[in-house]
């Protein structure tokens, strides 16, 4: 995993500025998409900035870290990719920018190297697809920090297997 301090890439991934993460390939990501699962992320910030190639969003996520600390914590986090060319999406209602979409994970679907697709799945079945020349992307932890109500968690289908 890449991970980015004030001073050294390659140093802790936490300090006084909280959480920053670079992603340079399909593992990198993979840590990314483990700390933002189940950020909450309104239609409102999502954007495309096709001339500079770039896709963000800004988010509040779960600390899971802290979690297993004892504290339930939210905060302000910041995504973005770079070396985007083309965003497609199914199940948002672009319409509705007060909408609020669950980040379930994100992934790498590996085209002709180094370029694919990076995956943003929300519940609820709506998806981001982001086709990229490469994998280029930076989490940082942008806002405040506050106490959350609640532990996210995912229920198990609990009924029994058909006969």
């Amino acid at each position: 995993m890449r991970t980015e301090a004030v001073s050294d890439m390659d140093v802790s991934a936490t300090g006084p500025d909280g959480l920053r993460l670079l992603a340079l390939d399909a593992e990198d990501l993979a840590v990314v998409s483990c700390n933002l699962q189940d950020a909450v992320v309104r239609a409102a910030d999502l954007a495309f900035l096709p001339r500079q190639r770039r896709f963000a969003l800004l988010a509040s996520r779960f600390d899971w870290v802290a979690a297993e600390a004892g504290r339930m914590e939210r905060c302000r986090a910041g995504l973005h990719f770079d070396s985007v060319v083309k965003v497609s999406s199914t199940g948002i209602d672009r319409e509705d920018r007060q909408a609020v979409l669950n980040l379930l994970s994100i992934a790498f679907e590996e085209g002709e190297a180094p370029a694919g697709a990076v995956l943003l799945t929300f519940s609820g079945g709506a998806g981001i697809r982001l086709e990229v020349e490469c994998v280029d992307a930076q989490m940082r932890d942008v806002g405040p920090r506050w106490a959350a109500r609640h532990k996210p968690g995912h229920a198990i289908d609990d009924a029994p297997p058909s006969e």
